[in-house]
């Protein structure tokens, strides 16, 4: 009799781990439906309603930066903004499907070489990263990066995207947007930057917290140079 007792004692423990495995799964399926509700979800409804901040801007202001901000449609900017950016940070920014696979295969090959590895990040990628999710690295931020950059790109038009991302990037301490940053580093409205002072701004967007456009150091002189050599080639969005 007592081998029968070990059997169903067995059985029973196979039996509740695989009734335990189940209801993990089954919790994990209802997490994973509902993270792709909200997800999409806020995908569209951000594609017709301005969002108010990001998670950068809260973080920034906790930290005692302040939050300048001032949304502004692309009609309300100089298109040169829209030009400067794109000739600087993404230039297949009207064509790619969110990620340059040219510029990212670039990267891998020259970061093997380099100490400080050299970002691949897309206007697309930028705008997913600064609107929905945490600064920093890391497989699992890049992992949400690109399924959040691809929602984008599925259900927004260009326009839209780029308007977000010259609305939402960071510019300095406590400075966000184009309009926040046209008064802050040229005294002016976002519609009268000139070309050149858009191109200043473009060149400090890798670092907007250690260059600053009002007072650019050689690198960023010569690099605003390039760019304003470049901008025109690029025709600006118009929703």
């Amino acid at each position: 009799m007592p081998a029968p007792k070990k059997e169903n004692r067995s059985v029973y423990i196979k039996h509740q781990m695989l009734h335990f495995l189940k209801e993990i799964l089954r919790a994990l399926r209802r997490l994973l439906l509902l993270f792709l509700i909200v997800s999409i979800g806020g995908v569209l409804l951000l594609r017709f309603i301005n969002p108010p901040c990001t998670p950068l801007m809260l973080w920034r202001w906790a930290a005692g930066e302040g939050m300048r901000h001032e949304w502004r449609d692309l009609r309300g900017m100089a298109p040169a903004v829209q030009q400067a950016v794109i000739a600087a940070e993404d230039q297949q920014f009207p064509d790619h499907f969110g990620f340059d696979w040219d510029q990212i295969s670039r990267a891998m090959k020259e970061n093997l070489k380099r100490k400080r590895p050299r970002g691949a990040s897309t206007i697309t990628m930028q705008t997913a990263r600064n609107l929905f999710l945490w600064q920093g690295g890391g497989m699992v931020r890049k992992g949400f990066e690109a399924y959040f950059t691809l929602l984008l790109e599925f259900f927004w038009p260009k326009a839209r995207i780029m308007e977000v991302y010259l609305n939402i990037a960071e510019w300095g301490p406590g400075v966000f947007g184009a309009e926040a940053a046209s008064r802050a580093y040229f005294n002016r409205p976002a519609s009268l930057l000139t070309a050149q002072q858009a191109a200043l701004l473009a060149a400090v967007l890798p670092n907007p917290r250690r260059w600053s456009p009002a007072h650019p150091n050689r690198y960023i002189a010569r690099r605003a140079a390039e760019i304003a050599a470049d901008m025109h080639a690029f025709a600006p969005f118009k929703k």
